[in-house]
């Protein structure tokens, strides 16, 4: 793990204890909390729009997004033109995501994912490098 790596990390009611669980284990990591700070419901989009931008700019290398179901953030996250946000409830799509897709938003269904498998995806998806080669072609094609 590397302290060189910035993470945003957000998230809306729902995915609010997900958060704070992986915020607070990413001890190695660089990372940002752009809220929710409660449990009490919010809109997803308000979290999910300044982590992707803040990770389509640069500012970060990766987002982590959480929510009830991640469609919602994964949503809203991929309005961005740079983004590639890719909803994970298994480690092999976690790395999958990274793989083929160059995925540089990973987002969490806390409703359907154990605590123990969040972590287990955060990390294979921070730790995974895009493949790039025929892959690399299909995600020049993503942008609009």
């Amino acid at each position: 793990m590397s302290t060189q790596i910035k993470i945003a990390i957000g998230a809306d009611h729902a995915g609010f204890a997900y958060k704070e669980l992986l915020r607070d284990f990413l001890t190695d990591y660089e990372v940002q909390d752009f809220g929710t700070y409660s449990a009490a419901s919010v809109d997803y989009p308000d979290f999910a729009h300044p982590v992707a931008s803040a990770v389509e700019n640069g500012d970060f290398n990766f987002g982590i997004l959480i929510c009830g179901s991640a469609n919602g953030i994964a949503i809203s996250a991929n309005k961005h033109q740079g983004i590639r946000a890719a909803i994970c409830w298994e480690n092999e799509l976690a790395s999958l995501a990274r793989m083929h897709n160059n995925a540089n938003i990973i987002c969490i269904p806390a409703r359907f994912v154990t605590e123990n498998l969040a972590k287990e995806m955060v990390i294979t998806f921070l730790n995974t490098a895009f493949e790039g080669g025929r892959h690399a072609g299909r995600v020049d094609k993503i942008s609009c």
